[in-house]
C-alpha cells in the first residue's frame, strides 16, 4: 500500500461538479493498493498517518501531527500510485490492484482510520472509490510525503 500525504491548508474533491468531500487544515491522503497487497499493514498506516510530525510548532519545526493541530482528512482512491513507467511512454498499471480488491482494502483502511482517529475527534472526508474526480488542494509548505508499506 502507498499512501502519497499533502499538507494542506484546504482541500476537496468533485465528481460530476458535486463536491463529495471537503477539508481545511490537513492532510490530503491519495491512497494506491498493490496487487499483492494484504490488509496486514493497515494498521501500521493509520496509526502512521495520523501521528506523523509535519505540521510547525511554535518555531516553525515540523514537530506537531494531525491530532496535534486538530487537523482533517481527505482520501481519495488513487489506482495511478503504482504506475509503472520504466518502458515505453504510456504507463503501465499492472502492479495496481484489480477494482474489486483495492476497493476491499480501501475500505478496511477507512475502517480503521475512522476507528482510530474517533478518539481524537478528526474530520475524514472521502473521493468515491472508481469515479472521475477532480481533487483540488492548496498544498501548505508545500509538505508532499510517501508513506509506503
Amino acid at each position: 500500500m502507498r499512501a502519497l500525504i499533502q499538507r494542506v491548508s484546504s482541500a476537496k474533491v468533485e465528481v460530476d461538479n458535486e463536491i463529495k468531500g471537503s477539508i481545511n487544515k490537513g492532510l490530503l491522503v491519495l491512497f494506491g493498493v498493490h496487487e499483492e497487497d494484504t490488509s496486514e499493514p493497515i494498521s501500521y498506516l493509520c496509526e502512521k498517518l495520523i501521528h506523523l510530525r509535519i505540521f510547525p510548532d511554535d518555531n516553525n519545526k515540523m514537530n506537531r501531527s494531525l491530532v496535534d493541530v486538530k487537523g482533517d482528512l481527505l482520501i481519495v482512491s488513487q489506482f495511478t500510485l503504482y504506475a509503472d513507467c520504466s518502458q515505453g511512454r504510456r504507463p503501465s498499471y499492472i502492479h495496481s490492484a484489480k477494482a474489486e480488491k483495492a476497493l476491499k482494502l480501501y475500505e478496511a483502511f477507512l475502517s480503521e482510520l475512522k476507528k482510530i482517529s474517533r478518539q481524537y475527534g478528526t474530520k475524514i472526508e472521502t473521493g468515491v472509490f472508481g469515479a472521475d474526480m477532480r481533487v483540488s488542494l492548496v498544498n501548505d509548505g508545500p509538505v508532499t510525503i510517501i508513506l509506503e508499506k
